[in-house]
């Protein structure tokens, strides 16, 4: 076994029994000399557990005593509501708060809770210049020609490989390249929806989803959605005579971050099968899990083609590079049809900069620091609600990805919270932008993708105590 494995296995193992509760807040861990004698490793290799475990805010060491289980860790704010949306399609576009959030996107000396990437401190930028600039002397004319339809060769074939981290077992030919995660959703929404037709989705519900399929004139079915373990099954199995399509998150949907169980996953993709409704699965925060494995995907369990797996870079890698891909399953013809008539190619030269970039295996490492900063961060946004924000609030447990739900008393409005909060240079994303009912106005959604400074925690500090006065 090598050192490396023996170090990551110790410390997911003290991890688990850390988050499972059977280490609690404040008890003290084995010193590195008992961690030797216990596990027969080095003293080097024990150091090493305990780094990693103090990197992601588990655990913390007092000076001439050792390490203990951080008090983090022993925060627990209460859960958000499941969400109870009218089981009636509704198209109520919050069209005028969605433009006041993001027309400040890219703004300076604007601190930014509200957009659902991670800042540009967390990415690997320096490599990727490097790897565009080598794009441009290996592709034939320097990048200045077509790739063929279905895209890059090279970035299927490493995406074909990363699925076997999650049981997808595709190869180069199951996938088709796009611009970016919205442009493979539009794709799937374009193939196999018409005006009229209805979609089921999680509620709440990421902003672009809900404009996208109001825009192809979808009606929008919004579901129950548990803040934890993602849309209820029961509910969706009762619509079904209602939907000609259906589109899920399910491995950290924002803004909940809810992970959906495998059982589940397996039970939604057969009976959308049997009835013969697709399923369009956006995993672009599959990734970015906290715990030791990636989770499986609906994809995973997808027999007969009817599952249109859709990821990207965006909330990974690099968000403006607007490299994404589709696994269309048997619906592959129309989605290469839509493709030649909207966008012929993507971009060569970023597709073949991020395939070697993938390639080359810096995307794991980067995954795995990327990884540890998200959950630290995450902590840290919980302990400083828990100290700051109004008794009573309420917030979501993602298990990974980029968001946070909050949840306050019904009497604080999160749309007189923004524009309190934006006079201060500071942006929350609303509840009410997640919907398209009348529904979560006491909710709102955080980015965790910022790097935790002391400014972060100040600007975090400033929301609560604004939504004091409220």
């Amino acid at each position: 076994m090598s050192k490396e494995f023996i170090y990551t296995e110790i410390a997911d193992g003290i991890a688990s029994q850390i988050r499972n509760g059977v280490l609690k807040a404040g008890d003290r861990l084995p010193s590195v000399r008992m961690m030797c004698q216990e596990h027969h490793v080095s003293m080097n290799t024990a150091k090493r557990v305990f780094l990693e475990l103090e990197s992601q805010s588990l655990i913390e060491s007092k000076p001439q005593s050792g390490y203990f289980v951080s008090r983090l860790m022993s925060v627990k704010l209460p859960l958000p509501e499941v969400s109870r949306p009218s089981l009636i399609a509704n198209n109520d576009e919050p069209d005028e708060l969605i433009s006041r959030v993001y027309e400040n996107m890219g703004k300076k000396g604007i601190t930014f809770f509200s957009i659902g990437i991670p800042s540009g401190d967390l990415l690997p930028q320096a490599k990727l210049k490097k790897e565009i600039i080598n794009a441009t002397r290996e592709l034939k004319d320097g990048g200045t020609e077509y790739e063929e339809l279905q895209g890059n060769l090279k970035l299927r074939r490493m995406i074909a490989v990363r699925s076997l981290q999650w049981g997808g077992n595709l190869n180069e030919n199951d996938l088709v390249t796009t611009n970016g995660g919205m442009n493979a959703l539009s794709f799937c929404l374009m193939a196999l929806g018409k005006p009229g037709d209805t979609i089921a989705i999680e509620s709440p519900c990421y902003p672009g989803i809900l404009q996208l399929a109001n825009g192809l004139g979808l009606n929008v079915l919004e579901l129950p959605t548990h803040p934890t373990t993602g849309i209820e099954i029961e509910a969706l199995r009762k619509v079904i005579p209602q939907i000609n399509l259906c589109l899920l998150i399910p491995n950290f949907n924002s803004p909940l971050g809810s992970c959906m169980p495998d059982e589940n996953k397996k039970e939604i993709v057969r009976f959308l099968s049997e009835h013969n409704i697709p399923l369009i699965e956006d995993d672009v925060y599959g990734d970015l899990y906290f715990g030791s494995s990636r989770p499986k995907c609906c994809k995973s369990f997808d027999k007969d083609g009817n599952v249109l797996y859709c990821s990207s870079i965006s909330k990974t890698l690099a968000p403006g590079y607007r490299v994404g891909w589709i696994a269309p399953g048997k619906y592959k013809n129309k989605i290469m049809k839509l493709k030649l008539l909207h966008s012929t190619s993507s971009i060569s030269i970023v597709n073949e900069a991020v395939a070697n970039f993938l390639k080359s295996g810096r995307y794991e490492k980067h995954l795995h620091q990327m990884r540890r900063a998200l959950q630290n961060n995450y902590q840290n946004y919980v302990q400083t609600i828990a100290d700051y924000f109004p008794e009573g609030t309420k917030t979501s447990r993602p298990q990974g990805g980029l968001s946070l739900w909050v949840e306050f008393d019904k009497k604080i409005r999160t749309t007189e919270l923004y524009d309190l909060a934006i006079k201060q240079n500071i942006s929350i994303a609303p509840g009410r932008m997640f919907t398209l009912q009348d529904q979560f106005e006491n909710c709102m959604r955080l980015c965790i993708g910022l790097p935790w400074t002391e400014e972060t925690q100040l600007c975090l500090q400033q929301v609560g105590n604004l939504a004091k006065k409220i």
